[in-house]
């Protein structure tokens, strides 16, 4: 069966968000290792790396994946930017890689003033900087596919499969598919005819090997609408069907799944490990499976 679990704070310290994965029952874990909206980082202490560590190994949460800063455009036509992002790519991954990470997970980026072709190259390059920068065994680097706001790269499979071509064969490299930022990007995996056509396509210009990570959320926008909006599981655009087929498809049995379904985010709430909504949407993901 798929590994479920949640996107978690780290509010009071990386070692919380293990707590709070298994106060909700979570088996795979996504977490920010620092601010999302901030360029800078606080140092992660060597006590604080050892207890996540051990604490995410007791607990049996496998795997723990990061998201990088919203921040970071390694896709950016301004030398500047892309400079920063890139930094701040490579301090995201170290951070990564020191807590024992499986995976970490990044937007494409958006091209700005420049092309899509150069988009897609920059990003490339700036993937192959971070592997060869750092040789060894690591996270993998997974490409996000997103909604496609803007200039937004990785809306289309194409640009991924481009992406990774440029990379080379590496399994230091993979894929992360996001329900809502499918359908928002015209995707129809809501039908399933959509969803077969969906997984086809994919199968034939990137491949199943290199998908290794779903984040499950359903849509408050349309199939096409290029707008990221997630919403609770069965209650948008999508409504329970392609949660069903993603959860019972044997292809994909192995692979772990991750909401990023909204918070209840009250004063209340806050001072609790379990989010009530994050335990209803992982609820109604187990009964969709008969786990629940």
């Amino acid at each position: 069966m798929p590994r479920l679990g949640a996107h978690l704070s780290i509010a009071g310290g990386l070692p919380r968000a293990i707590d709070r994965a298994v106060a909700s029952r979570c088996e795979a874990l996504q977490i920010f290792t620092k601010s999302a909206g901030q360029w800078r980082a606080r140092a992660l202490p060597a006590d604080e790396i050892v207890l996540f560590r051990r604490r995410a190994a007791e607990a049996g949460i496998t795997p723990v994946v990061a998201h990088n800063s919203y921040l970071i455009n390694i896709a950016a036509a301004d030398p500047a930017l892309r400079a920063q992002s890139l930094a701040a790519l490579e301090e995201e991954y170290d951070r990564a890689a020191a807590l024992g990470l499986d995976a970490l997970v990044m937007h494409p980026g958006s091209f700005t003033t420049g092309s899509e072709g150069e988009g897609l190259r920059l990003v490339a390059d700036g993937l192959r900087h971070v592997l060869r920068m750092r040789p060894g065994p690591g996270p993998r680097l997974l490409l996000e596919q997103t909604a496609g706001q803007g200039t937004n790269l990785g809306h289309r499979f194409e640009h991924l499969a481009t992406i990774l071509d440029r990379v080379g064969d590496t399994p230091r490299v993979g894929v992360c598919l996001d329900t809502c930022h499918l359908i928002a990007a015209g995707y129809d995996i809501g039908s399933e005819t959509g969803y077969r056509s969906t997984f086809e396509a994919f199968t034939r210009l990137i491949g199943l090997d290199r998908l290794y990570l779903f984040h499950l959320n359903d849509s408050r926008k349309p199939c096409g609408s290029r707008v990221d909006r997630h919403e609770h599981i069965g209650k948008g655009c999508l409504g329970p069907a392609p949660f069903r087929r993603l959860l019972s498809d044997p292809r994909f049995a192995r692979l772990p799944m991750i909401i990023e379904t909204p918070k209840l985010d009250t004063p209340e709430s806050r001072r609790h490990d379990v989010d009530p909504w994050d335990r209803r949407n992982l609820r109604t993901l187990r009964r969709l499976i008969g786990k629940g």
